[in-house]
């Protein structure tokens, strides 16, 4: 038995030992295979759940439709607000840990009402190593379990215990909440949030992988994986991407030439996969729309 294959057992056992488990489930492969672990362990008796708010954007609801239906688990669905709690829409460092908390918080209501004890997240062994991640402070304040985390798996052992259940989400690049592309400090709206989700469609169906269109206020910034870089700059995506986004309601459209760079309008890293990174210098950004001069 390979280390991979001990821990999955150790994982699995530990779940099946539970009445029955709740799994707070995005679609990601982290919450993927915890509810793909939990359904093999306790068939019936587990449950995802998914938390619908303005943060999650439709396309990655219909991906947790969509593994939850591939997995075989019970799906359920609950809706919320973050933009009903002050300190989140303020966007300061602890962003996450209030976005976390309100929503582990609709987890715990769900699991009790289905007579469920256990939550679990999909934490896993990398994570608490990733930089400032005050959402994990919500994960242990609530008691909720974090079998990966328990269980020392790792990212990449996350992804090989993907491909071994057989999931489409084995290489799914990290995606982060809508929130993250506000810069610290700028609150966090609803408008904002709906013309970066309406962006980073747009660049969903131009075939690009990894992505964010980070919103400054109005100024929009596209990161593009590095591999992807060239073709961001073909003038048929600049022209197109300048008139679409401007249409969402953006003022300014840029490219940033540093590519695609997780967290890169915080401080601190996201609670959920960005990580730490200074933000990028004006001289850095390449402009689809130059601002005229007065």
């Amino acid at each position: 038995m390979t280390t991979v294959e001990a821990k999955l057992e150790a994982a699995r056992e530990d779940l099946a030992d539970r009445d029955g488990v709740l799994v707070a489930f995005s679609g990601g492969v982290d919450s993927s295979v915890v509810a793909a672990l939990a359904h093999d362990a306790l068939g019936e008796n587990a449950v995802a759940c998914t938390a619908r708010s303005e943060t999650l954007p439709e396309a990655e609801l219909e991906d947790a439709r969509r593994v939850a239906e591939e997995i075989g688990i019970r799906h359920e669905i609950v809706a919320f607000s973050e933009l009903e709690s002050d300190a989140f829409v303020a966007n300061d460092d602890d962003r996450c840990y209030h976005c976390r908390t309100m929503r582990l918080g609709e987890m715990l209501e769900t699991a009790r009402e289905f007579d469920i004890e256990t939550v679990c997240d999909g934490t896993n062994a990398d994570d608490p190593g990733a930089g400032h991640r005050p959402g994990l402070q919500a994960v242990d304040e609530l008691e909720v379990h974090s079998p990966l985390l328990a269980h020392d798996i790792s990212k990449g052992e996350v992804r090989a215990i993907a491909e071994q259940y057989g999931l489409s989400v084995a290489d799914k690049p990290s995606m982060a909440c809508l929130s993250s592309r506000i810069p610290t400090g700028l609150e966090v709206t609803e408008e904002r949030l709906t013309r970066v989700e309406r962006a980073e469609a747009l660049l969903r169906q131009w075939g690009f992988d990894q992505f964010r269109v980070r919103d400054h206020d109005g100024l929009a910034r596209i990161e593009v994986a590095p591999d992807e870089l060239e073709r961001a700059l073909q003038v048929e995506f600049v022209e197109t991407v300048r008139d679409e986004l401007e249409g969402h309601g953006f003022d300014h459209v840029t490219l940033d030439l540093h590519g695609y760079r997780t967290g890169s309008v915080s401080p601190a890293a996201d609670g959920e996969d960005e990580s730490a990174t200074d933000e990028p210098l004006v001289d850095d950004v390449f402009a689809a729309k130059s601002q005229t001069d007065d």
